[in-house]
């Protein structure tokens, strides 16, 4: 478990500890991670304190020191139980604990002595996102809308105001915008916004939710009712339960018209994004499926 590219978190060792950690102290408080392989509370608090650490954007180091091998320092501190966590300022050690704690108590441990910088501030198109994200579609397009009065060649803000008029039932006018999309920087984003148009459209001619279910309570092997309760689904944005339906459908019938769950599921992971938890694990779950 080595350190990260991050050039405020560090491993320490016996050679240069005294300018990483002790030095380093005079400018920057430092939080010392004391941590071995075979600990396994260590491992769970390293990402924890990593992400804190991270937060403070070079406000505070954090040096790991791997007690299996950094003997010395675990003699020179007296170190007796894993995980053992010390912040040092000025050359000394100031605070500290050991065993697994909490996030809020770390941070309230690190509260008198250094300061979080301020937030960065985000950009239009993050702000959006975020609100698109939490589903605030009314909020997001204003912003969006804004973004775009300076800058009306911007690819994933054309993109994400086609989702948000998409939410809105603007299904004509989120295809025109979408069409204004070019080059190919951002394919797999403008692939998930089609996708999303896709499962509205088809949503919309539809029988309702109600019905499907009734129809899948009186006979659970209706592929048709199944396949149309995704869809809907998808529409109203429960993607995880129209994931786990259309796996199961294509478990169960994978040539239903023409192989159109294992289609469906490619549609949603590209609608997603690659790196949504959802897709990681329905992905894995196809792939084992199929082989």
């Amino acid at each position: 478990m080595s350190a990260t590219d991050t050039p405020y978190i560090f491993d320490a060792t016996e050679a240069d500890f005294q300018q990483s950690v002790i030095e380093n102290s005079f400018h920057k408080p430092v939080l010392v991670d004391f941590w071995a392989e075979w600990c396994a509370p260590c491992k769970a608090l390293m990402p924890m304190l990593a992400k804190i650490a991270e937060e403070y954007r070079g406000e505070l180091l954090l040096a790991k020191v791997n007690c299996d091998v950094e003997q010395q320092i675990v003699g020179q501190f007296g170190i007796r139980s894993l995980p053992t966590v010390v912040l040092f300022k000025d050359g000394q050690p100031v605070d500290g604990f050991a065993g697994a704690q909490p996030e809020s108590a770390i941070r309230a441990m690190l509260e008198p002595h250094v300061q979080l910088p301020p937030a960065q501030e985000q950009s239009p198109l993050e702000q959006a996102q975020a609100l698109f994200a939490e589903s605030r579609f009314t909020e997001a397009e204003a912003t969006l809308k804004q973004l775009l009065s300076e800058d009306n060649s911007n690819a994933l803000g054309l993109i994400l105001y086609a989702r948000c008029l998409a939410e809105r039932g603007e299904l004509g006018e989120a295809e025109t915008v979408l069409g204004a999309v070019t080059g190919d920087e951002h394919k797999a984003a403008l692939a998930g916004a089609k996708a999303q148009l896709t499962f509205l459209r088809q949503a919309a001619s539809l029988p309702e939710v109600a019905e499907l279910k009734s129809r899948l309570a009186q006979n659970p092997g209706d592929d048709e009712a199944a396949y149309q309760l995704c869809i809907q689904q998808l529409a109203r944005q429960q993607y995880d339960a129209a994931l786990d339906g259309l796996l199961k459908l294509f478990q169960r019938n994978r040539s239903y018209a023409d192989g159109l769950p294992h289609k469906s599921l490619l549609q949603v992971f590209e609608l997603l994004g690659g790196d949504h938890p959802l897709v990681t694990q329905y992905r894995r779950k196809l792939f084992a499926a199929i082989y």
